[in-house]
Parts: C-alpha cells; sequence; structure tokens
C-alpha cells in the first residue's frame, strides 16, 4: 500500500489551474520531493495531501484511506511542518509541545515525555523554559520540526522547511531528516534548495505551471538531461560557439555566458575541456540544480 497515492490531483481558482493533473505516490520509508519554481504549485499540491486545501478534482488516498471521507483519521497520522513559523510567541518552547500535543488527546504526562525527547533531538532541551521570541530562525525552525512530530506520525509533510536558515542551521536540520528518514518515516518534501533535494529524496519530481515535468531517482534525472559533467565558458568566441554547434553539443547559450552539457559525445566533450578551458571557464560536476534550470528557465519567478 502507498503511503501517499494522488490521481490526476487539480486545484483550480476561478479560471486558474494551481494544480492540473498530477500523479504521484509515495512508498513506506520513502522521502519523496517536489521541486518547481515560484507559483508552479508545490505548496498547493501537499496542502491538499493533509487536508488543508480541498481537491477540485481528482482521486487522492493517504494510508489507502479516502482524504474527502476520512480526513479525520488521516490527520491523526501525520505531522505537518508549513512554511510559516506559526508557533505561539507567548508560549515557552516546551509549552509549544505539550500544549500542541492536546489536538491529539496525548495524556499530559506523556506529552511531557515526548516533548522532553523531542527536544533532546532537535538539541534545543537546554532552552526548554525560552519563549519562542528568545530563538533564532534556525532554532524556531527545529521547533516546527519537533512539534510535527509530537504524535508520532506515519507521514511527515515538509513545506520548505529550511528556507531561510543559515548554512548550518540547514545543516543541523538535514542531519535530523536524515536520521528520521533512517528510522523510516515516509516523508514528502517540497524545496527551493536543489542540494537539498539530491541530498534527502529518494525520489522527486519537478513541477512548472502546475504540471509534471519529470519525476525519478535525482542521479538518473542529473545523468538523462545533463550527464556527468558540465562546462562554464565566460564570454565565448564565436570559434566556440561554432565548434560547439557543428559538433551537436547540447548546450545553453546565455550570450555572456556558454553551458555545455556532457552526455553522449564523450570524447568531444573532453576536447573541447582540453582546447577552451582556459581561466575563465569552470569545469564540474553536473547537478540537480543543472536539471531544474534546463527544464524550467532561467526568467524570475515574480
Amino acid at each position: 500500500m502507498y503511503i501517499v497515492e494522488a490521481e490526476n490531483l487539480r486545484k483550480t481558482f476561478d479560471d486558474f489551474a494551481a494544480v492540473d493533473g498530477i500523479s504521484f505516490q509515495l512508498q513506506p520509508g520513502e522521502c519523496f520531493g517536489i521541486l518547481g519554481p515560484n507559483g508552479a504549485g508545490k505548496t498547493t499540491t501537499i496542502r491538499m495531501v493533509y487536508g488543508f486545501s480541498p481537491m477540485t478534482s481528482g482521486r487522492l488516498l493517504v494510508f489507502g484511506l479516502d482524504i474527502t471521507k476520512q480526513l479525520r483519521t488521516i490527520k491523526s497520522r501525520i505531522g505537518v511542518c508549513q512554511q510559516e513559523n506559526n508557533l505561539d510567541p507567548d508560549l515557552s518552547v516546551q509549552d509549544n509541545l505539550t500544549i500542541f500535543a492536546r489536538y491529539f488527546d496525548i495524556p499530559k504526562a506523556e506529552a511531557a515525555r515526548r516533548a522532553k525527547n523531542l527536544l533532546e533531538f532537535i538539541a534545543l532541551d537546554h532552552r526548554r523554559q525560552d519563549t519562542v521570541m528568545e530563538l533564532s530562525g534556525g532554532m524556531m525552525r527545529r521547533l516546527v520540526l519537533a512539534r510535527a512530530l509530537i504524535n508520532k506520525p506515519e507521514l511527515l509533510i515538509l513545506d520548505e522547511p529550511t528556507t531561510g536558515l543559515d548554512p548550518q542551521s540547514r545543516h543541523q536540520v538535514w542531519d535530523r531528516l536524515g536520521e528520521l528518514r533512517s528510522r523510516g518515516l515516509s516523508i514528502l518534501l517540497t524545496t527551493h534548495y536543489m542540494d537539498e533535494a539530491a541530498r534527502l529524496c529518494d525520489r522527486l519530481m519537478i513541477v512548472d505551471y502546475g504540471r509534471i515535468l519529470v519525476e525519478g531517482r535525482p542521479i538518473d534525472l542529473i545523468r538523462e538531461h545533463i550527464g556527468h559533467h558540465v562546462l562554464e565558458i565566460s564570454s565565448p568566441t564565436q570559434e566556440l560557439r561554432s565548434y560547439v554547434q557543428s559538433n551537436h553539443l547540447i548546450h545553453e547559450d546565455l550570450g555572456h555566458r556558454l553551458i555545455i552539457y556532457e552526455q553522449e559525445n564523450n570524447s568531444l566533450f573532453q576536447k573541447l575541456s582540453e582546447q577552451y578551458c582556459t581561466d575563465e571557464c569552470i569545469l564540474r560536476m553536473a547537478t540537480l540544480e543543472d536539471v531544474f534550470l534546463k527544464l524550467t528557465g532561467r526568467d524570475l519567478r515574480e
């Protein structure tokens, strides 16, 4: 049985389709990512999964249960870490957990025990009596994660869990999520960070304008759409452009910069990197970000 099974999900607002026929499955114990530019439909999709936003049409099962008929049961078995910091600023760190536990009818003593364990897990046990407003942004995000775990969920839903955090805080959150994943917790994740998706996700899909562009394992998507290496050359000459075009190398010409992808013809790519790679070029490994930019474009979405 799938943890989440979505079939032809649609969400419309008047004449605008925010989600336009998305289908995917989340396997037990898997971390599945949803990537996309701003406004692509990522958050709208997961809001339908945890019942915050009813779907316009389609079929959606969570734990094999129909979300239109058994939402209350589903909600008791999931944990949600939303984009926004919606912690209670008037409560202490510990009380944000124990009071939230009342929504799940967790007895007071058990809630206190779980809160203690979770604060140790996210390394905030020494701040248990502080108010939320005394915490840094990274600490707040870790507390939101702990709160989402208070009911021991079978599915953890994370909507851009590390947006706005400094690198140290991001890595702390990643470490905790990696540990949860190793314990077999199923995770549904949206993120803007390609390195986050590559590190955490077993599989992912990239969506744009409410539709799926690609789906698969991160490494498979990189190899299929980019290859193994990328050569970036600044201020490319016309001679170089002619060489790339005449040899049908897969590339993007950004005017001031030429990006060339290594795929089938490795010998030509090697010759190119040796002949043209000077101080104004970078030869690097292909990444998930290359896939993302190639498929969704490089224009700003505002």
